[in-house]
């Protein structure tokens, strides 16, 4: 069957249609297209012919013209919309009339830069012209190094290597300096959050060496859609950018597809699980050829999923090999191939992380199915458009899981379609971010007494430097002076530099992943089942402090999954005000996370099968919270009782603070306590995810009592008897009640 008769033979299948919330036909759309412009050199109209585009669609067009106008841009459609050529064609058109121009091209991920390098290649070979393009990542060998610094036109790098590999060595770099007429940046709306803020410092960096060799970048930015584009593209870069935003593009016909999994259990408002939802759907499309795109929240759901849908596609002659895993901590080789199969059609589907949201050409696919709501409305906008990239009839479909923010999309799809993208919030003068950059940005040039890093005056950040002997003042300059080398120590995605490598022992001991820092504990402490690539390794032995975890292949019929306890302790109160009979709090905690035990998982069946401890040392963070202390007198409820519905409305407002916030899930986490050494009360504390704050709490403290408001919606709302995954979460966390007791929490703190 081809997708049309797939989707009609859903729409009729009962058990499939009485779950769908919603389903949304977007019609197809046609383009809007413009002549090249007279100033196109011609040898690139004549390439771009012979790729068959004999004109540009309108945002093309216009990006065109305002970059040969000298404007910084800022680039906002759909995926699959040609965005790349609004950069690469300004760029070639300026090196084809003077060979001495240099760009610098940034992407999120080294397999965009792969793949963005083969297009620009491939357009260059067209027109038969020595436009040097290389990528510059932590892959580059060693022996090329030299020639692209010496010869490269375009350097196609990411913000992490232009941090640690490019700037620090600025001297070797000076012809790209010298003559850096581009910066392009795409996925700008992927740096939101601490890598973001990490960006933008490292861009102010590399603005100051590019004033001391006198060349002055035009900016390009690309973004999917999100509320705020060019306030995040000028924060980023720190220029005045002109915005365009209409996509002249044609699209084929979309359906959106809502689908919440059936209650299995009413009393405790269980569904079935979402993982054998999506699996059951992606069969339908995968036995029928249709190339579909799976994505899971996280590594562990994509390895699980693999599992399944590996397990079911043995009845297929070579089935197993038409399905496939992609995430982060998969080698970049092991990558390369998956998109290359997907692009040949040799591979009918994928399981992915976030990892595929971006535009890594991976060709036609025709169905995409997210496995539950990936947090964010710019998220999910990105994964259907994953599906019909090429004007074709396209279905994508979100199946729901049990937790109240996936419950309130999926029942409110009107929420979904009529909201405004997320905002992308960014913080480069986190002072945890902004010191680590004046020392890396002080050990390529000195700083000046005066000189300003971004609009900050840093004498104060300057003069603390040189109390620790980082830095030494002398002739109205601040130069380095420590041994060490500062980029090296700061990570531009997480609080630690250091990822663990996994080592498979079963036969000759090779590397078959990486893991970062912060998962660790949770994924490959000793006796865990690490799966990778659909093969189960059981950890035998985890070198802490040599970052490493070795492995040996096993075949279990389970996995497991870690707890994590976490304490929090008031360092500082930045402000605190009454807000009905609660007291609002916003101020910077220190955070302690500590893996205390995993459950081993049947697989299919999802049973628990036992448990063991895990001994690792703690892990601390400094950041900000937002926290609200109750009355203790509410409506006489035992500690148990309390316990139990702060707990439960925890859960839901950490579950639906990201709607207000227009951040990811994962950014935010919550602590209760149900006499806090701080207020003396029960407290519910939610924290940013990050060490130093983003910004996030403050935006809760002046929510005054809309969360709360939120909350009593989304627990009222929900059908179940007694609480479920659905409102204040699992009995068996929060305890039995805890929906009559946060109810009475909410009464008691709210005077309305």
């Amino acid at each position: 069957m081809n997708l049309e008769q797939v989707m009609d033979q859903l729409k009729t299948q009962e058990r499939f249609a009485k779950n769908i919330t919603c389903w949304k036909v977007i019609p197809e759309k046609h383009g809007e297209y413009e002549d090249f412009p007279e100033y196109l050199n011609p040898k690139l109209v004549s390439a771009l012919k012979k790729k068959g585009i004999y004109r540009l669609y309108s945002h093309q067009r216009k990006a065109l013209d305002e970059v040969t106008a000298k404007n910084n841009i800022t680039v906002v459609t759909p995926t699959a919309s040609g965005k790349s050529l609004c950069y690469n064609l300004p760029v070639l058109n300026d090196l084809l009339a003077d060979k001495n121009s240099r760009a610098i091209y940034l992407f999120p991920t080294k397999a965009l830069s792969q793949d963005q390098v083969s297009e620009l290649m491939n357009l260059v070979n067209v027109m038969g012209e020595n436009i040097k393009t290389f990528t510059y990542d932590g892959d580059t060998p060693v022996n090329a190094r030299v020639a692209i610094r010496k010869d490269g036109h375009i350097v196609v790098t990411n913000p992490d290597m232009l941090h640690t590999g490019i700037l620090p060595h600025h001297t070797k770099w000076m012809k790209l300096f010298s003559n850096l007429k581009y910066v392009v940046i795409d996925e700008i709306h992927m740096y939101r959050g601490i890598f973001g803020s990490h960006t933008a410092n490292v861009l102010r960096r590399l603005k100051r060496i590019c004033r001391f060799y006198g060349s002055d970048p035009i900016f390009i930015c690309c973004s999917a859609t999100i509320a705020n584009p060019r306030e995040l593209a000028e924060k980023i870069t720190e220029t005045p950018m002109v915005l365009i935003d209409h996509n002249g593009a044609p699209s084929g016909e979309k359906n959106i597809i809502f689908y919440n999994p059936p209650v299995v259990n009413r009393q405790l408002g269980i569904r079935r699980s979402s993982l054998l939802e999506a699996k059951t759907l992606a069969l339908t499309f995968l036995k029928n050829k249709i190339q579909t795109i799976i994505f899971a929240r996280s590594r562990l759901a994509v390895e699980v999923l693999l599992t399944y849908l590996r397990d079911e596609m043995k009845s297929i002659p070579g089935g197993m090999n038409l399905v496939k895993g992609y995430r982060g901590g998969y080698l970049p080789k092991e990558r390369r191939e998956i998109e290359k199969g997907l692009r040949d059609g040799e591979i009918f589907g994928v399981v992915s992380t976030n990892a595929l949201e971006l535009g890594v050409d991976i060709g036609n696919l025709d169905a995409s199915i997210i496995t539950g709501y990936p947090g964010s409305v710019a998220s999910t906008w990105q994964q259907t458009g994953r599906a019909g990239r090429r004007n074709s009839l396209s279905a994508s479909i979100l199946v729901a899981s049990s937790s109240p923010l996936d419950q309130f999309i999926i029942n409110h799809p009107e929420y979904f379609f009529e909201a405004s993208p997320e905002h992308g919030l960014i913080n480069p003068n986190n002072l945890y971010i902004l010191v680590s950059h004046i020392k890396c940005a002080a050990f390529e040039l000195p700083f000046a007494d005066g000189e300003t890093f971004g609009k900050e005056n840093i004498y104060e950040i300057l003069d603390f430097l040189e109390g620790e002997r980082i830095l030494r003042h002398v002739g109205g300059r601040w130069h380095w002076m420590a041994e060490s080398f500062p980029a090296e120590e700061v990570s531009l995605r997480s609080a630690s530099a250091e990822n663990f490598v996994i080592i498979d022992i079963t036969k000759d001991a090779k590397v078959i992943g990486e893991v970062d820092q912060s998962s660790a504990p949770m994924m490959i402490h000793e006796e865990a089942i690490y799966i990778h690539a659909g093969q189960q390794y059981q950890v035998e032995k985890l070198d802490y402090e040599e970052k490493k975890a070795y492995v040996r292949k096993v075949d279990a019929d389970y996995y497991t999954d870690a707890n994590l306890a976490v304490e929090i302790k008031v360092l500082d109160v930045f402000r605190e005000k009454t807000v009905d009979n609660g007291q609002n709090y916003v101020g910077e905690v220190m955070v302690t996370s500590l893996a205390t035990m995993f459950k081993k998982i049947k697989f299919f069946t999802h049973e628990n099968l036992g448990f063991g401890h895990i001994h690792l040392p703690p892990e601390e963070m400094h950041t900000t919270a937002y926290w609200l202390s109750i009355p203790e007198n509410i409506k006489e409820l035992s500690r148990e009782e309390m316990e139990s519905g702060l707990l439960g409305l925890c859960n839901v407002m950490v579950n639906i603070a990201p709607l207000y916030l227009m951040c990811d899930p994962k950014d935010i986490r919550g602590v209760v306590q149900i006499k806090s050494p701080f207020t003396q009360k029960p407290t519910i504390y939610i924290y940013d995810n990050f060490p130093g704050g983003v910004g996030f709490s403050e935006k809760l403290y002046n929510m005054e009592d809309q969360l709360l408001k939120a909350a009593r919606q989304v627990i009222m709302e929900c059908n179940c008897e007694d609480g479920c995954p659905s409102c204040v979460g699992p009995y068996d966390e929060v305890g039995f009640g805890s929906k009559k007791f946060a109810l009475k929490i909410i009464k008691g703190v709210l005077s309305d």
